[in-house]
């Protein structure tokens, strides 16, 4: 996965990057820097990345950038409602949400990067994500999504498939 970025030079850090996957296609999309959306598509190993996030978490996502990222993943609010600390209504009443719900936002964001980084596409990651692993004992991934121990897990796992370590 190719990505290119620039920024501007303002406060908000507001950027168009552009993402080429495996098959090519082009998007053109505007991220705030550090915005989960982001996320997705920069390293993790990037001067005071963790400490960023840790920032942004505790200052809350914004609604924005939250749909920003649902739209991003080819999502709907419906698929996370049980991954998420909060009912899809209560998220919808508010500007900016929370440290927990953020922190799970933002834990998404990281695994969904990950993700398409390992599986190339959007759509095989995706696949992936709904269908039962046997090395999860059979449950499928995205269902283990709804607790710290299931990202790990979920993460784990696509880790594994990266460096073709089978169990």
């Amino acid at each position: 996965m190719e990505t290119k970025a620039k920024t501007a030079g303002s406060n908000k850090k507001q950027g168009s990057v552009k993402v080429k996957d495996a098959r090519k296609a082009v998007e053109s999309v505007k991220f705030s820097k550090f915005s989960p959306s982001w996320v997705v598509v920069h390293s993790k190993d990037a001067p005071g990345y963790k400490m960023e996030l840790i920032g942004r978490i505790r200052e809350g996502v914004k609604k924005s950038d939250w749909k920003q990222l649902i739209q991003y993943t080819d999502s709907t609010e419906k698929e996370f409602e049980n991954i998420l600390p909060a009912s899809i209504s209560s998220m919808q009443k508010k500007t900016v949400y929370g440290k927990e719900i953020s922190e799970r936002i933002y834990e998404l964001a990281r695994l969904f990067g990950l993700g398409y980084e390992v599986f190339d596409s959007k759509k095989d990651f995706k696949k992936w994500l709904i269908t039962p692993s046997r090395t999860l004992g059979g449950k499928i991934p995205f269902e283990l999504l709804d607790s710290s121990f299931g990202f790990e897990m979920v993460e784990n796992e696509i880790v594994r498939i990266q460096y073709n370590v089978y169990s």
